[in-house]
């Protein structure tokens, strides 16, 4: 199964609650939540207060990627916020797998994220700790950027350590994920789509429109490849 998760740093903040109801009516699987604290990346998001304040607005699921320095003292905060997975990049912390025990000690679902030019191999002895491997297809920080394209090779890559090593570990895909490059990221082992202005958030139609049209062209990639 495929799941969408659309990235609301992509969303109007000025009608955020509207944003959350009309994706979830729309049937999105999860939603995506960045949380950047301007050091490890060169920009500011959301914050707890108000993924508490649109906590209540949906069931869906949760997911908070804390693209930020030290990310352990935060688990506990963004539990509260209302948090049902976390991920954490393995270049922010140096006690890894330590952190990633917390969250799963915590009740949630744990993710490890990587940048696109971090290699492989800074996960290989957490997979035990983990639900879930985030792969940056672009550079963190921005939306709108260009997928970068060596990234097929690492979603492949990942997959197959995955299958290798016998875990049940979802790969989830971030950045520039849209008609172009999702048939690329499904057929490497891709299953998680973080999905932002490339696809979800169009100005010309609703959301729930695009969610229709993404989901149909997913399903047909899906018969395709029957």
């Amino acid at each position: 199964m495929t799941a969408i998760g659309p990235s609301l740093m992509c969303a109007d903040m000025s009608r955020l609650k509207e944003e959350v109801i009309s994706l979830d009516k729309a049937g999105v699987d999860y939603f995506h939540l960045d949380i950047m604290d301007g050091h490890f990346v060169p920009n500011f998001t959301l914050g707890p207060d108000v993924i508490h304040q649109i906590r209540k607005l949906t069931d869906k699921p949760f997911d908070i990627h804390l693209m930020v320095q030290d990310p352990g003292r935060y688990i506990e905060l963004f539990k509260s916020a209302g948090a049902d997975m976390i991920s954490i990049h393995a270049e922010a912390d140096p006690h890894l797998q330590k952190t990633l025990q917390l969250i799963r000690s915590s009740g949630l679902k744990a993710g490890v994220a990587l940048n696109p030019s971090t290699p492989i191999d800074q996960i290989e002895y957490v997979l035990d700790v983990v639900d879930y491997i985030t792969i940056m297809t672009v550079n963190p920080g921005f939306a709108g950027q260009k997928f970068i394209p060596m990234m097929y090779r690492k979603i492949k890559q990942i997959a197959e350590l995955v299958q290798k090593e016998g875990y049940q570990i979802q790969i989830q895909v971030d950045g520039n994920i849209g008609y172009d490059t999702i048939p690329g990221v499904l057929e490497n082992g891709a299953d998680m789509l973080v999905c932002g202005t490339s696809s979800l958030f169009k100005s010309n139609i609703s959301r729930e429109e695009a969610m229709q049209q993404l989901s149909v062209f997913i399903d047909g990639l899906k018969e395709g490849s029957a």
